[in-house]
């Protein structure tokens, strides 16, 4: 088994490629220790100490060092581990923990509107075929926060969270995007 690595926007994450499946569907970030608990893997990661966080993609993780870490140090460190994971076919997860992790459903935010519901149709289409699989070429992902009065409001996580040049992204490529689709959003903001 050989893993690839990848640079990302964030000088702080870099993202690996395991050639074969991460998550069947969505994602899942671990931002602390506590969290990681709910992965054999990410608890693993975490324990390097260097790891300020770790994301689960579709066929990556991307990994977060912490300030002053070098990748020269912990990249090799990274990759073994995820070596043995991927070749003792240990699960992702602990057992009885799946159903805590997933992502929330895009459609639980109290401040979209019933009236509202086919822009927020067309700018939930636009996330899922435009704008998710850029950002996972990034180590990252973004997930849909709301709709209110034009603005649209968006989480960056993985890679993106956190990068010198998310709000940028945010801003000058999501934002122009969307309004160009979607004339009735103004801006998009952070979440």
């Amino acid at each position: 088994m050989f893993i690839e690595t990848e640079t990302t926007p964030n000088p702080a994450t870099l993202k690996f490629l395991p050639g074969r499946q991460v998550m069947v569907a969505g994602t899942r970030e671990f931002i602390d220790e506590e969290q990681a608990e709910a992965s054999p893997l990410a608890a693993a990661l975490f324990s390097l100490g260097d790891v300020t966080g770790v994301f689960f993609g579709r066929d990556f993780i991307s990994v977060t060092a912490g300030h002053g870490a070098g990748w020269s140090d912990l990249k090799p460190q990274v990759v073994a581990m995820l070596l043995d994971h991927f070749i003792s076919e240990a699960p992702l997860f602990a057992a009885g923990t799946a159903a805590g992790i997933s992502v929330p459903a895009e459609e639980d935010f109290p401040g979209d509107r019933e009236e509202d519901a086919d822009i927020i149709d067309q700018i939930k289409d636009l996330i899922e075929t435009r704008i998710r699989p850029a950002v996972a070429n990034d180590g990252g992902d973004v997930a849909y926060r709301g709709f209110r009065d034009g603005v649209v409001f968006l989480q960056m996580q993985g890679a993106c969270s956190g990068c010198p040049s998310s709000s940028a992204t945010l801003k000058n490529g999501i934002e122009s995007l969307i309004k160009y689709y979607v004339p009735e959003v103004t801006e998009v903001r952070a979440a």
